[in-house]
């Protein structure tokens, strides 16, 4: 029978509950939760500042992210903060309930519609030893290789094949599947379907980069489950633990998925204004001293919006949640204050997982103003992209009408 624990992300005490020592080993190392020695032989299971699930034998652990925002949610911040443009669509249909399940199910789904027509050939290139000449003969190699011997040929020339990067790793991404446990009878079949599809393709080797693809005209159809397929295999593993036991994890770091969804779709709705957007901005705190030139205070804002070269706008991300109060952790504050002096900008941008209204800032004996933008990611993905929208134009108004009133 399947146990089950589920724990919401900000959860800070739970009831101890029995595990095997070595099942508890094997929890904390998939980086979902803490599991803290207790009374009796019992262990206390936390979360860790991580969300996902975790399928141990008959065990099943869950946290559970803020705000109620359900998987399909979090495949939408991961696919966009992954490739721009990331549409609602691809990820329509996904229920929240059970997360293995659902991902199964959402895999399954956009694998048929991708091979529907068969498996996607293209060309390749291949550099390799024949014993017949295939395109082009590669001297070079030929003479370094085997000097004097005619045979074989080191030859080059390009293949077409169903063994390109988007079959390894919508194949890849399968097999990974196949092996979650919570995946049901009739979702396994079909991902076996898919798999027999791709017969020939080569595996990719769990954890190796996965192959860069570009979407054109002639892989549209296959763009929704490679996104979906780049998802699974940069979160999800399934593989045998310590001892006898078999684990299947699905874990994210919502604090990066955050920041990496603002930098990913603020920069996109700048786009559309004159400037320059750069994530991960570097900056300096002091300034330089003669004796030791490179022993500064080094800055790295998340977001900066640049005009004529020169920094207008500051962003910066943090998935935190408020106080009972609606406040925010002071540190905040002076770290925005620490980047405006440094950077010579009057106005920053705190962009904040969760509901609410705007608050802005004036910051004592500075002229530096401080605006809370909260930006809740249990929207439609729509309206939270529309949401994105209005904190770019405000910011940019703001720092128009400012330059407006310097040079007036």
């Amino acid at each position: 029978m399947l146990r089950s624990i589920v724990l919401d992300e900000l959860q800070s005490s739970s009831d101890p509950v029995a595990l095997d020592p070595e099942v508890a080993a094997t929890l904390r190392d998939t980086g979902l939760v803490t599991v803290l020695p207790a009374h009796g032989g019992s262990w206390t299971v936390l979360p860790a500042g991580t969300v996902g699930a975790v399928q141990l034998d008959d065990l099943l652990v869950e946290v559970r992210p803020k705000h109620k925002v359900g998987l399909s949610r979090l495949l939408f911040l991961l696919g966009y903060a992954a490739n721009p443009g990331f549409r609602p669509e691809d990820v329509a249909g996904v229920e929240d309930a059970d997360l293995f399940a659902a991902l199964g199910e959402s895999l399954a789904r956009h694998g048929e519609r991708a091979l529907e027509r068969g498996a996607l050939s293209g060309y390749v290139h291949v550099e390799d030893a024949l014993r017949t000449v295939r395109g082009r003969i590669r001297v070079g190699d030929q003479l370094s290789r085997r000097p004097g011997l005619l045979l074989p040929l080191e030859v080059a020339f390009d293949d077409f094949t169903a063994d390109i990067p988007e079959n390894r790793i919508l194949r890849a991404a399968i097999r990974l599947m196949l092996q979650v446990p919570r995946v049901s009878d009739e979702v396994r079949w079909k991902l076996a379907h898919l798999d027999s599809k791709l017969d020939g393709v080569s595996e990719l080797r769990f954890g190796a980069p996965l192959p860069p693809w570009a979407a054109s005209r002639l892989n549209e159809h296959y763009v929704p489950a490679l996104r979906l397929a780049e998802i699974i295999l940069r979160n999800m593993s399934a593989e045998a633990g310590i001892g006898r036991h078999s684990v299947a994890s699905f874990v994210v770091n919502m604090a990066k998925v955050f920041e990496d969804f603002v930098t990913t779709a603020l920069s996109e709705a700048l786009d559309g204004y004159a400037g320059e957007t750069r994530g991960q901005y570097e900056a300096f705190l002091d300034e330089t001293e003669s004796d030791q030139p490179g022993n500064r205070i080094r800055m790295s804002v998340d977001i900066v919006h640049s005009l004529r070269g020169v920094p207008a706008m500051l962003f910066d991300a943090k998935y935190k949640a408020a106080s009972a109060t609606g406040g925010y952790p002071n540190a905040d504050h002076y770290q925005m204050l620490a980047y405006c002096t440094a950077l010579r900008v009057s106005t920053a941008w705190l962009v904040y997982a969760g509901p609410g209204c705007s608050r802005t800032r004036r910051i004592s004996n500075s002229g530096v103003t401080i605006v809370e933008f909260p930006l809740d990611i249990s929207q439609a993905p729509g309206e939270l992209l529309a949401r994105v929208d209005e904190l770019a134009e405000a910011a940019y108004q703001e720092s128009a009408d400012r330059t407006l009133i310097t040079f007036s």
